[in-house]
């Protein structure tokens, strides 16, 4: 298991695929993280597909649809747009067009991803169970996808 030293700001994700334990950054993103951790704690993100996967890119999650048309009922957030580099194993926002439409939608990059550096808002990092992340199967959309079995705030899990 992870060594989580700060339980309030950990994702514990189980995937059909294993576990992957992200380190939230509010230092980056305030907002992005507790919107994330609301969900969390909704229940939001149980079940829901990996529906768009693509090889050496990033696995994007998030959309009640399945099919990346849809969010919470929660408002769209603000960017906060910021310095972190998108690299292996850091968890950004998707978003439609409009740098002010994240809601649900997060993406978890598998490698060097520059090119979305500060135009998307990053929000945490994997630090345990990359290898399952890169398991997930891919595809655009995906055939019988991967998905979120349980997503929680490791403060919460007893």
């Amino acid at each position: 298991m992870a060594d989580i030293k700060d339980p309030e700001n950990t994702i514990i994700m189980d995937t059909t695929k294993g576990q992957v334990v992200i380190k939230l950054r509010p230092d980056l993103a305030p907002k992005h993280v507790e919107r994330i951790k609301q969900l969390a704690r909704e229940g939001f993100y149980d079940g829901i597909v990996f529906h768009r996967v693509i090889d050496g890119f990033m696995a994007q999650v998030g959309c009640p649809h399945g099919t990346g048309t849809g969010g919470s009922k929660h408002p769209n957030l603000k960017a906060e747009f910021n310095a972190e580099p998108h690299v292996r194993g850091i968890c950004s926002m998707a978003r439609a067009q409009n740098p002010d439409s994240a809601n649900s939608q997060f993406f978890i990059v598998f490698d060097d991803a520059s090119f979305l550096d500060r135009q998307y808002t990053v929000w945490g990092q994997v630090i345990e169970g990359m290898d399952n992340v890169d398991k997930i199967k891919r595809g655009e959309p995906v055939q019988n996808p991967d998905k979120i079995t349980s997503m929680k705030v490791a403060a919460d899990v007893g």
